[in-house]
C-alpha cells in the first residue's frame, strides 16, 4: 500500500562545541550542546510533475541548480528520492536560523531537519541511528572527515560527548550558569585552522601532540564539572582551553579582543567555540541577568548576534 503523504516536516536546532574541539579530531574527547531555540525547519510538498525546487536563504530554484556548497544536500535529497523509487517532484523549503560558518552547526542541522521531513514524507520509520546515517551523506561532502558531533548534537536534546570512532552518547548536565553564545559577524575559517593544527604537529609534533592531549584532559575535567554542577571550575576549564587554543593557532585578533573584554566583565570563562579563525565565542556566567547586561556590551563592541542558553 502506498504510505506516502502529499506534504513532510522537519526539524531540529543548532548546536555549540564546549569544549575539545580540534583536539576530537585526533581521537581525544568533545562535548557539545543542544542550542534548541535555534531552529531550523524543512517543509516538502509533492508535484505532479518532476522537477525538484529548493527554496532557502541561501539559494532558490532547481535543486539540479544548487551552488557547490549545496551540494551534500542534493546528494543527500537524491540518495533517499532514488531508494523510494520516487518519480515525481517536490518543494522543498529550508527555514534556517542557524547562522552559516560560525561553527553552530548550519550545515548538520539542515541535514537534521531534511531527514526526518523526507522521512516523514514517505511514512517511512526513523531510528536515531538511520538519522545519523542519512545526515553523514550531507557531513561528509560538506565537511569531508567530519567527527559526527555536529549531526549527532543537532539531533539530540540533551548534551553529547564524543570520540570520534569510539563512542557517542549522551551526558548529563547539572548546572546553575547560563552560556551566552556570541557571533564575531565573521565567517569561520575551519579549513584554515585545521590546517595551521596540521602544520603544528609536523614542525613541533612533542609540543602539539602535549597540548592536544591537554585539550583532552580538560574535556574529562568539564564532563565532570557540568555533572556536579561546578560553574566556577567549568569557567576555569573554558579559560585553560582558550590558551591551548590560542597556542594551536586557530583563535584569530578578533575572538582574542572581544574574548579579553568578557574577560574584563566578570565571565566566569570564555572560549573560542568550532573551528574557529572567526565564527563565535561562548562566555560562562553566573545567570540569565549577567548574559544580558555582557551581551549588551559585547554588542556595543562589535558583536553581531548574541543568544543565551541556561545550563540548568
Amino acid at each position: 500500500m502506498e504510505t506516502r503523504l502529499s506534504t513532510g516536516f522537519g526539524e531540529s536546532h543548532a548546536k555549540v562545541i564546549l569544549i575539545g574541539e580540534h583536539a576530537v579530531v585526533y581521537g581525544q574527547p568533545a562535548i557539545a550542546i543542544p542550542l534548541k531555540t535555534i531552529k531550523t525547519t524543512v517543509t516538502l510538498k509533492a508535484r505532479s510533475d518532476n522537477k525538484c525546487y529548493l527554496k532557502s536563504d541561501y539559494f532558490s530554484g532547481e535543486l539540479a541548480a544548487v551552488p557547490k556548497e549545496m551540494y551534500g544536500i542534493k546528494h543527500l535529497i537524491v540518495a533517499i528520492l532514488k531508494r523510494q523509487n520516487y518519480q515525481l517532484g517536490l518543494d522543498i523549503n529550508i527555514k534556517s536560523q542557524v547562522p552559516i560558518a560560525r561553527g553552530m552547526g548550519s550545515s548538520a542541522s539542515v541535514a537534521i531537519a531534511l531527514v526526518r521531513a523526507l522521512y516523514s514524507f514517505f511514512g517511512l520509520a526513523l531510528s536515531q541511528k538511520i538519522l545519523l546515517s542519512e545526515a553523514n551523506i550531507e557531513e561528509i561532502d560538506t565537511h569531508k572527515n567530519p567527527s559526527g558531533l555536529d549531526a549527532a548534537t543537532c539531533a539530540s536534546n540533551i548534551p553529547i560527548w564524543l570520540i570520534k570512532g569510539k563512542e557517542i552518547k549522551p551526558i548529563p548536565i547539572n548546572l546553575a550558569a547560563c552560556l551566552l553564545i556570541c557571533d564575531t559577524g565573521i565567517q569561520g575559517q575551519t579549513s584554515l585552522a585545521i590546517k595551521a593544527v596540521k602544520e603544528k604537529l609536523a614542525k613541533e609534533p612533542k609540543v602539539t601532540n602535549k597540548q592536544i592531549a591537554a585539550l583532552g584532559q580538560l574535556t574529562i575535567q568539564a564532563k565532570k564539572q557540568l555533572a556536579e554542577n561546578d560553574p566556577k571550575g567549568l569557567g576555569q576549564t573554558f579559560n585553560e582551553a582558550q590558551k591551548l587554543l590560542r597556542a594551536l593557532d586557530v583563535s584569530s585578533k578578533e575572538l582574542d579582543y572581544y574574548l579579553e573584554l568578557a574577560q574584563k566583565n566578570h565571565v566566569l570563562g570564555a572560549k573560542l567555540t568550532g573551528g574557529g579563525r572567526g565564527g563565535c565565542f561562548i562566555c560562562l556566567v553566573q545567570n540569565i541577568t549577567q548574559a544580558h547586561e555582557l551581551a549588551q556590551k559585547l554588542t556595543q563592541a562589535g558583536v553581531k548576534k548574541t543568544w543565551i542558553e541556561p545550563l540548568n
